[in-house]
């Protein structure tokens, strides 16, 4: 990574809190910390510890209740639910842990699809699909059925579908929950690349230590605190070695 990046995310004395009856959820509670541009970052925390608050809060779904939330410059906490949506639009791109892809579009058509929403022409947007989905390795299943692929393949679709809108932040939310351990290796070296390659920004939530040792730095959250961060990468290839070696 290059020396003293950007800032391109900015987060300040963050709080989400429910009232679940008379009492008051704490799900976020005083969340500070800057992430950078080119920086591949995962939020780490068990089931119920705010990670997953903190990824809506940081992608616009959902409101904090006190903070800041400064993104590319701009404070997303004080847009408008139209503002909010078209921030999405523009900046932002998704890759779930269920594919999300349509099953009435084949896999092209799905890489496409947010791109309609930004008006492009049909011919252009399915250009630029094409062009994805070959970065990523699975541009021999462009007129495929989401059925007709494996979990592997439809997870590449999807990340195709989250790089094709050009976005300053990726979130991925789990995003290989559903794979298996080899598929998983793919996945994680594929994200690395993008992030290295091409200088974006990419936050993952997940609840697995040896996903998130993957990424530049992680960001440890328990019952809606950061409780450390942490840098530095492992790298996989030389994981993989390793693993061959009986290391």
């Amino acid at each position: 990574m290059m020396e003293n990046p950007p800032v391109i995310i900015r987060v300040k004395n963050l709080y989400k809190i429910y009232k679940v009856g008379e009492t008051r959820v704490r799900a976020l509670n005083g969340v500070d910390f800057n992430l950078y541009k080119g920086e591949f970052c995962a939020i780490v925390g068990t089931s119920g510890s705010g990670k997953s608050t903190l990824l809506n809060m940081l992608a616009g779904l959902e409101k904090p209740t006190k903070g800041e939330i400064e993104i590319a410059g701009k404070h997303i906490e004080h847009l408008s639910e139209k503002e909010l949506v078209a921030f999405r639009r523009e900046k932002v791109g998704f890759i779930f842990q269920s594919y999300n892809l349509l099953n009435t579009m084949n896999a092209i058509e799905n890489v496409a699809l947010p791109l309609s929403f930004r008006g492009m022409k049909r011919a252009d947007r399915l250009a630029r699909a094409k062009k994805y989905m070959d970065l990523v390795g699975v541009g021999e299943q462009a007129r495929h059925m989401p059925n007709q692929m494996s979990g592997g393949q439809q997870q590449r679709v999807g990340i195709a579908r989250a790089l094709a809108v050009n976005p300053q932040i990726i979130f991925a939310d789990e995003p290989t929950g559903n794979l298996d351990s080899r598929t998983t290796m793919e996945v994680l070296k594929l994200m690395q690349k993008i992030v290295r390659e091409r200088n974006q920004t990419l936050v993952m939530v997940t609840h697995d230590n040896q996903l998130a040792s993957y990424a530049d730095r992680r960001i440890r959250i328990i019952d809606g605190k950061i409780v450390s961060i942490e840098e530095g990468a492992v790298e996989i290839d030389k994981r993989q070695q390793e693993e061959e070696q009986g290391v």
